[in-house]
């Protein structure tokens, strides 16, 4: 098990240098001076490249790259070149407004999810069961965007509860969680009844109810418990993607949070916040799917007794 950890976490620490490395050349290799869209129009050629002495962009790129990771490895992002704040700073402070919703819209997508894949695998064939799953296909089908504005339209408007925009109050994060979560929830209920039924075909699930084992613990000890690797793929990649942000959800109600703070640095290509951003955004998705790794070993102990014999 500590030789699995260990070379999942050097991949780790490889694909996280790979993103940054591959960032930074993206960022600076596009046509355009930041500087001078920071100064704006009326800024003479003398005070352009007065600013970017100071911010050390008149140095080769090699020398930037290497300057930029030594200060991000002491925990120094730089500043935004508009805002003039710490980009750290701005993150964190962005990252309080995502995760909050990231967390209830996760709570809905895995209360729904679980439950109508459960309910949809234990009545696998029946109404009940082509109800639950025509309802995932919409749910997977309807943009986010959609689902927010119809929130917004016929229960934001109409039930004066739930703000539409901004989330002065915990309330107004009521509606953003909904839209967010139903994808992910969707997502989840599929992924969980396709898994459950293949372990239900199995011989050891018969058995269990030869033995006259009660329904509830089968489906909840036996099959669930089998089922989970898939499961976990899922919940993983749904708690990174939730995590990062949602830019399209952000926008429309108007949430300071992640997504929001990455769109408005890219369209002003405040290059020191967009690279603190996807920064911030490939290590949590790495450190995501690593928890999802060791998981797998857990569950499963077949897969990190693979990996030793590689």
């Amino acid at each position: 098990m500590f030789r699995y950890i260990i070379k999942r976490t050097l991949l780790a620490l490889g694909i996280i240098f790979s993103i940054s490395l591959i960032t930074f050349l993206i960022l600076n290799v596009l046509p355009g001076d930041p500087v001078a869209a920071m100064l704006g129009d009326f800024a003479d050629a003398n005070k352009i490249k007065e600013v970017r002495h100071n911010l050390g962009l008149d140095v080769p790129l090699w020398q930037q790259y290497f300057q930029w990771i030594s200060n991000l490895l002491k925990g120094d992002f730089g500043n935004s070149y508009f805002q003039k704040k710490s980009v750290l700073f701005l993150i964190l402070q962005a990252f309080q407004y995502t995760s909050f919703l990231a967390v209830l819209a996760y709570v809905i997508a895995l209360i729904v999810g679980l439950s109508m894949g459960i309910i949809a695998a234990v009545n696998h064939g029946s109404l009940i069961d082509r109800s639950l799953m025509t309802l995932s296909v919409l749910g997977i089908s309807a943009p986010s965007f959609w689902v927010a504005i119809l929130l917004q339209i016929y229960i934001g408007l109409n039930f004066k509860i739930f703000p539409v925009s901004g989330v002065q109050t915990p309330i107004g994060y009521v509606l953003p969680a909904i839209a967010l979560g139903t994808r992910y929830a969707a997502s989840i209920a599929r992924v969980t009844r396709a898994s459950m039924m293949e372990v239900m075909g199995q011989d050891f699930i018969r058995t269990a109810y030869a033995k006259g084992l009660g329904s509830f613990r089968i489906v909840m000890v036996h099959i669930l418990r089998n089922a989970l690797i898939p499961i976990i793929t899922i919940i993983g990649a749904d708690i990174g993607s939730l995590l990062t942000g949602s830019m399209i959800t952000e926008n429309v109600f108007n949430i300071p949070g992640i997504g929001k703070l990455l769109i408005d640095a890219i369209g002003k290509r405040d290059i020191p916040l967009v690279q603190g951003g996807v920064i911030y955004v490939a290590t949590v998705c790495v450190i995501v799917y690593f928890v999802v790794d060791i998981l797998y070993a857990v569950v499963n102990p077949n897969i990190r007794l693979g990996a030793s014999v590689e």
